[in-house]
């Protein structure tokens, strides 16, 4: 078991095999490699913790709920970082954040889980077209 205190959710205490490990960390954050995704009550956004920083998470959900034609290729080198030998181990999030009343979801920057080895790694990915996901939150649609 692993300990570690965060900001928003208290002092967490996981299994250590639910420690999900980003070997070349997130964009903007190389040094913190290890993360913890936990469910948002009973929706389909989740939380992306990480462990070594108790301030730093994100909101992530998975991008296909958002937009079902988004779509892009995973490098074989990135699929070799995470071990994926297995389609069906490949879970795609994207990070969201809210600004000015708008939910913006990164496509550009989607983030690649092995569920099997617990590994993980952000891509880039140029498609200018599917950027970024807006929607008022206050919006019914």
């Amino acid at each position: 078991m692993i300990s570690f205190p965060t900001t928003r959710f208290g002092s967490i205490e996981v299994p250590e095999e639910q420690v999900i490990h980003f070997p070349d960390g997130l964009f903007g954050f190389p040094n913190l490699k290890k993360y913890l995704l936990m469910d948002h009550k009973e929706t389909e956004v989740k939380w992306l913790q990480a462990v070594d920083d108790a301030d730093v998470a994100f909101i992530v959900i998975n991008p296909f709920s958002l937009n079902p034609s988004y779509q892009f290729e995973v490098p074989d080198a990135a699929k070799e970082l995470i071990g994926l030998k297995d389609v069906d181990d490949l879970a795609i999030l994207v990070i969201v954040r809210v600004e000015n009343n708008m939910v913006m979801a990164n496509f550009q920057g989607p983030l690649i889980l092995n569920s099997a080895t617990r590994r993980g790694f952000q891509l880039v990915v140029e498609s200018p077209g599917v950027c970024v996901y807006n929607k008022k939150i206050d919006d019914k649609t």
